[in-house]
């Protein structure tokens, strides 16, 4: 058994639209958590009572409006004009995950920008989470920073390295800011996963796994998850690791393999 707690995706995973019913589904299974993505349009007093009723943690949710950009275009934390307004988003998020018990919430930083200076997308990400971070530590909730790839699937996305993020987050210095390490994403851009989470763990506050190609469930690919599992227990890890693929087959197949490979 390992330290860290699986947590499904209650829509790409689970194929619940809505929550209340994942978080049924994801008990059905035997897990003890899920994530989803639209906290904003959930019944947040039924997920709650869901939650609660079958035992279930809710693990992660995005945050909204600016600090919720996974492309190429639009308002996002990278624009230092925007940084009032992605400052409000994020501490309105966390109202929200308070609703739900969440225990993290999750940040991305939209496009790579051509009018500003080197350097620029950098600092406007640290002054953001730098001035949501009392918010953050207030509510009990962690925000985690997600760098996502290029190649494949975030074309113009600014942050596609762990590294940079483990800078922003120790620049920002707060105990409720850390980095979700996505390995699939992180096993397209760099690779090197057991290495980077052995040496980084201090800076990493949440996981999310799926395998490559395809972006299925862990055994589908060429990542060695049975490994990684191992790596990621060995330090010492016990928060949460999000199931975040799209199921080759049945999703109650993709959740029960996957279940096996930390028993």
């Amino acid at each position: 058994m390992t330290n860290f707690t699986l947590a499904a995706n209650t829509g790409m995973v689970l194929g619940d639209d809505d929550p209340v019913e994942g978080i049924a589904h994801a008990a059905d299974l035997g897990l003890e958590a899920v994530e989803f993505f639209d906290i904003e349009g959930a019944d947040r007093t039924a997920v709650r009572e869901a939650s609660e009723d079958h035992g279930v943690d809710i693990a992660a949710s995005l945050t909204v409006g600016v600090a919720a950009n996974v492309g190429a275009d639009g308002d996002s934390i990278t624009d230092p004009s925007l940084h009032e307004d992605a400052v409000a988003d994020i501490e309105r998020s966390l109202d929200m995950g308070q609703e739900l018990s969440a225990e993290t919430l999750i940040v991305t930083v939209g496009p790579e920008r051509d009018d500003l200076p080197p350097g620029a997308e950098h600092r406007a990400i640290v002054n953001v989470l730098k001035d949501a971070a009392p918010a953050a530590e207030d509510a009990g909730i962690t925000l985690v920073l997600e760098p996502l790839n290029n190649p494949v699937d975030h074309q113009g996305y600014y942050l596609d390295s762990s590294y940079e993020a483990y800078e922003i987050v120790d620049a920002v210095d707060s105990p409720r800011v850390k980095v979700l390490y996505d390995i699939y994403h992180q096993q397209i851009t760099e690779g090197n996963v057991i290495d980077n989470v052995r040496e980084h763990a201090e800076f990493i506050g949440h996981y999310h796994v799926a395998d490559v190609p395809g972006r299925h469930e862990p055994g589908t690919g060429e990542i060695n998850y049975a490994n990684v599992f191992e790596a990621i227990d060995e330090t010492g890890y016990d928060g949460y690791v999000g199931l975040e693929f799209s199921p080759s087959g049945e999703p109650d197949d993709a959740v029960e393999e996957v279940l096996s490979l930390t028993e």
